[in-house]
């Protein structure tokens, strides 16, 4: 680990774990490494928000091969159990298992080693639980050379309000700033945050950790079809994201509720090569 928090090329990841391969390869316009792009090719991430199974595998069966990574969050998981997971990675797709954990580190060690033997490539750990969790969640990824451990920063539902009841004094985008620092110090191959922070997380951190942007729609200014945001407080559009520095998106209404979503998948895409002015890795279509 370096001040500042890049990895070299030949050294596996930001954080030295053994989650990241050494391949070469580059992002946009800044020098985000390949490494992170071999384990999880297709940057811009669906999210399956769904309440049960059957509706998470008629979104990924209308996608086919247009689509190569997805999201898990806590509803899936919890009313389809790991086996969507698991099937998903033995048909080839990448899938990040969006846990959010905030527990004793023997517990979320636990939790990431479960995660790494489904397979999956990314897995999410709370800033807010502090390095001593964080740092947990990295040793525990070690077994597992594809999977990324990212620490989720500020919710993108919470504002300066949300902070300040639970104690906080600082802004959204300070507290961000600040657990991004703790998360590259405990090891962490990457960071979670809203778009409107990808610019400066980038930055701050260089070219190589990984920053996955959820809170991603495709409506004026990240409002979404109809002005909804989803419930993100800090909403922002994938091209927005991209240009500031974001290394992953992560879209979910904007192609799960679209009446075409392989052309609503498309647009999210093209807007991203639209702000780079290159083509986004992806697989299929």
């Amino acid at each position: 680990m370096n001040t500042g928090f890049s990895a070299s090329p030949s050294s596996p990841g930001s954080s030295g774990s053994s989650g990241s391969s050494g391949s070469s390869g580059s992002f946009g316009s800044f020098g985000w490494s390949g490494s992170s792009d071999r384990a999880f090719g297709d940057r811009v991430v669906v999210a399956l928000d769904f309440p049960d199974r059957r509706s998470a595998e008629v979104l990924v069966e209308r996608l086919g091969d247009a689509c190569g990574s997805y999201k898990i969050g806590l509803e899936l998981l919890t009313a389809a159990g790991p086996g969507l997971a698991r099937d998903l990675v033995a048909r080839g797709h990448e899938v990040f298992l969006d846990l959010k954990l905030f527990e004793i580190p023997n517990s979320v060690a636990g939790a990431v080693r479960a995660a790494g033997a489904l397979g999956a490539s990314m897995v999410t750990v709370h800033g807010m639980g502090g390095t001593g969790i964080m740092a947990a969640a990295v040793e525990a990824a070690r077994d597992f050379p594809r999977l990324r451990v990212l620490a989720l920063t500020v919710v993108t539902s919470m504002t300066g309000s949300d902070l300040a009841d639970i104690g906080v004094g600082a802004g959204a985008e300070e507290q961000v700033l600040r657990l991004a620092r703790l998360a590259m110090g405990a090891g962490c191959d990457g960071v979670i945050a809203s778009p409107r922070e990808a610019g400066p997380l980038r930055a701050l951190l260089g070219p190589e950790p990984l920053i996955v942007t959820p809170g991603v729609t495709l409506g004026p200014d990240g409002g979404g079809a109809g002005g909804h945001a989803g419930g993100h407080a800090r909403p922002g559009t994938p091209g927005a994201a991209f240009a500031a520095g974001a290394s992953h998106v992560v879209v979910g209404r904007s192609v799960a509720r679209a009446a075409d979503p392989v052309a609503a998948l498309r647009q999210v895409r093209e807007t991203a090569r639209e702000a780079l002015g290159a083509g986004v890795p992806h697989s299929g279509g």
